[in-house]
């Protein structure tokens, strides 16, 4: 099944369809290693709207700010993404020169009802100062720290170089 109709690129967010009644959600990250807690996380956030866009960091991000290696390229990443009945777009971002400033571009352009972020998010505060720019609400949702990316590394050989 092909799912591309689901993932878009930057410069198309202003083309989603959405009704003006619908709640979207707002959420992204890396989703590299797709495990439990990716699904809950996108659950949950899901479950608080009527449409989520999903946010896709870039393989240059990963490598750069986290400091690792992908497992999977960005557009894997955004078709495993788009597989899940749960998303209904996925943006994929270029590496982006002026976060700050970026992000807020594309908080505008999308208009988000609610923005989700794990709980613990480092961004915490810049994504909250985004959400009240658009008068949008934030969505914390659990951190299940028994989940990530950097565990399934460390504990399957199969992920390490």
């Amino acid at each position: 099944m092909n799912f591309d109709h689901k993932i878009l690129l930057l410069s198309s967010v202003k083309n989603i369809q959405k009704d003006k009644t619908m709640k979207v959600v707002l959420a992204g990250g890396c989703f590299d290693i797709l495990h439990y807690g990716h699904i809950t996380f996108i659950q949950e956030a899901r479950s608080a709207g009527d449409m989520l866009i999903l946010l896709l960091e870039s393989d240059e991000f990963i490598e750069q700010i986290k400091k690792k290696k992908p497992a999977h390229t960005q557009q894997q990443r955004a078709e495993i993404l788009a597989a899940l009945e749960y998303v209904d777009y996925v943006v994929l971002l270029p590496f982006l020169q002026n976060p700050d400033s970026d992000y807020k571009q594309i908080v505008r352009d999308i208009c988000p009802s609610i923005i989700a972020l794990t709980a613990g998010d480092t961004k915490e505060t810049q994504k909250k100062k985004l959400a009240r720019l658009i008068n949008a609400k934030t969505l914390i949702i659990s951190y299940l720290s028994s989940f990530s990316s950097s565990q399934l590394i460390t504990y399957a050989p199969i992920f390490r170089d």
